[in-house]
This record gives C-alpha cells, sequence and structure tokens, in this order.
C-alpha cells in the first residue's frame, strides 16, 4: 500500500511551488523542484525536451492526462499566509490545479485503472503554448484530458473562446501638426475604432458572450526621431466559434493598409462534450464531496484550444481557485478549496 499525501504535505507542495516564481520562459526552477516532489512521491519524473515537467504513474496503453501549466504571467507576489488563503503569483493560475493534480494521483494510484501522466506545462501563457504543443507530437493520444486552471472546486469548465493578437506598426515621416494629413497616432487609432465597429456589427445578433467577438487594445506605443515618427499597438482579439479567422485576418491587413501588420497567438474556439465518462466522474465526485457540478465556458483561452481538437478525447478544465484573481496583485488561494479539489480528483481518477 502506497503512502498517502496528506493535507498538510499537499499544501507544503503547493507553497513550495508557488514560491520557485515562474514567468513564461523563466519556468526552469519551478520544473526541478516538481520533478523531485514527484519523484520522492514515487512517479517516474522527469524534464522532457520542451521543458515540461512530466511524472507517471502505473501502467498500460490508456492514459489520464492531467495537464496543468507552471508558468505564470509576470510580477513578483510576497508568498505568505493568511488564514487559510495562500498569497503568491500563480497560486490561483494556475499551479493550485497542477499541485492538486500531483497529490490526487499519488493517492489515486492503486484506484485508477489506467496509467496516470501529470504534465507541468510551459509557456501557457506565453501565447506559444509551447509545452501543450510539444505533448501532440510526442505523446499518444490520451483516454482523457483534464486541464488544470481555477474554476472553483465545483465547476467544471468546457470551452474556451478562441484567440488571435495583432500587432501594429507603421512609420511616416514628421509633419508639422497643423499641417494635412493623419500622424501615426490617427491611423492606429482609425486602425483600432474599424476593429471596434467590426466586432460591434459582429455581436448584434449575439447575445450570449461566448458567441461574442471581443476586441481589446493591449497596446500603443509611440517616438519620433525629429524625422520619423513611428507607432506600435497590439490587439488582442477573442474569437468565438465559428468566426472564420482566414476571413477576419485578410480585414485587418485591408484596414492596416500600408501599415506592417502581423498577428500570431492564434488560437480556434474550442467546445467539449458534457456527456462523456470524465464529466459524469466528477459530476459524481462533486456532489460526494457536497456540491453540485456547474458547467461553464470562459472567454480566455487554455490548452484546451491546443489538444482538444487534436485529440478529440473526453476533456474538460478543473482546478481550484476564483479566476477573477487570476493575473492581479493581490493572487491568492483560498486551501479549504484546494483541498476539496483534491478530494474531487481523487473520486474521479478511482472511478476511471
Amino acid at each position: 500500500m502506497s503512502e498517502q499525501v496528506g493535507p498538510a504535505q499537499a499544501e507544503r507542495l503547493l507553497a513550495g511551488l508557488v514560491e520557485h516564481y515562474s514567468p513564461s520562459r523563466e519556468e526552469g526552477p519551478a520544473v526541478v523542484y516538481l520533478v523531485e516532489q514527484m519523484e520522492a512521491l514515487g512517479f517516474r519524473a522527469r524534464v522532457d525536451e520542451a521543458g515540461n515537467a512530466v511524472g507517471e504513474l502505473g501502467d498500460g496503453d490508456e492514459a489520464v492526462l492531467l495537464l496543468g501549466h507552471i508558468d505564470t504571467v509576470p510580477g513578483q507576489i510576497p508568498v505568505h499566509r493568511s488564514g487559510r488563503l495562500l498569497y503568491g503569483r500563480g497560486s490561483v493560475d494556475a499551479k493550485g490545479s497542477l499541485a492538486s493534480f500531483v497529490v490526487a494521483a499519488a493517492n489515486a494510484r492503486e484506484a485508477c485503472t489506467r496509467r496516470i501522466v501529470v504534465v507541468g506545462a510551459v509557456e501557457e501563457e506565453a501565447a506559444t503554448s509551447k509545452g501543450a504543443r510539444h505533448l501532440l507530437d510526442h505523446l499518444s493520444p490520451p483516454w482523457a484530458v483534464v486541464i488544470g486552471e481555477p474554476s472553483g472546486w465545483d465547476h467544471l469548465t468546457v470551452g474556451y473562446k478562441g484567440r488571435l493578437l495583432v500587432d501594429y506598426r507603421l512609420a511616416l515621416p514628421v509633419g508639422h501638426t497643423a499641417g494635412p494629413g493623419q500622424s501615426v497616432c490617427e491611423r492606429a487609432v482609425c486602425f483600432w475604432q474599424q476593429v471596434v465597429a467590426y466586432a460591434q456589427q459582429w455581436n448584434q445578433e449575439r447575445q450570449r458572450m461566448f458567441e461574442q467577438l471581443l476586441p481589446s487594445l493591449r497596446a500603443i506605443n509611440t517616438d519620433s526621431d525629429g524625422f520619423t515618427e513611428r507607432v506600435e499597438a497590439t490587439i488582442g482579439l477573442r474569437l468565438p466559434p465559428g468566426i472564420d479567422i482566414d476571413l477576419l485576418e485578410h480585414q485587418l491587413a485591408r484596414w492596416a493598409g500600408d501599415a506592417q501588420l502581423s498577428c500570431r497567438g492564434r488560437e480556434e474556439a474550442y467546445r467539449a462534450s458534457k456527456s462523456t465518462p470524465l464529466a459524469r466522474a466528477f459530476v459524481k465526485a462533486i456532489r460526494a464531496e457536497g456540491g453540485q457540478a456547474r458547467f461553464q465556458v470562459k472567454s480566455g483561452t487554455s490548452d484546451m484550444n491546443v489538444v482538444g481538437p487534436a485529440w478529440q478525447c473526453p476533456v474538460l478544465t478543473y482546478g481550484p481557485g476564483d479566476a477573477a484573481l487570476d493575473h492581479t496583485p493581490h493572487e491568492h488561494l483560498d486551501l479549504d478549496g484546494y483541498q476539496r479539489a483534491i478530494r474531487v480528483m481523487i473520486s474521479v481518477l478511482a472511478d476511471l
């Protein structure tokens, strides 16, 4: 009989993971820490070629993949506890989910009939999803996937909007402000206004947030050397299901005119089925924990957008924490919710 990971040890593992600050592309020390922790719990653990932390338990061809991400957005937050709250960058998004996967897998290893693979993926927050994309080429399609993102211990996320990031750059000779013609700033603002108008037209007959096109102006900066003035802007687009991304990019290029335009971070929206053995196992486990499972879709994007369409297996997103705290200066995780999520995950793994 394998030794169980108790509540206190589970919270130490999480705190240690949060203490290893790991913004995208600087995940190395946190990955090493997690691999060491998994090895100590009996996992076959390693760092893969992409830099992911990978741990496996059990044998067999069919695997349940617990895919979390170990990177965070920038901005260090002093790691500390206040009562049953753990503060620190990544505590919610999404090291709480990742740590709950490790603890649950360790505690359910003898009850689960399938091989369990836990991955702490890199660069999820960098809009490259480097870690998840690496798995597509180096991991056989799993039987089911659980994505680790905060949803609250009694919520299940089954859909995410797509994403497109648009970089706009324009340089023009300096002209007198009293002269004719638009400045680079005005040209960039006009481009932004055309994007907003297009989104408003798309959204006119679409009342549900998940079906709407949501633009955001992420950054706009100007500079001049006295002879040439330049503007750079970045626009983020949250894409609904059914939108023609190729046509959208064509429209953007037309509106940009002679400005330099580049698109990146392209992901299509994805919505998973609620009628799967995986979803049913979660509903049952949440009910056993005293909750009522609620399904939701989100306006953000996650690694579900990467692996869901490729593998076409049962998939959903689960993890403790309030997603409204993602990326905020006061990010913190309720440790009681973390413990409940662990118990739910153990029940799910034992039921699969």
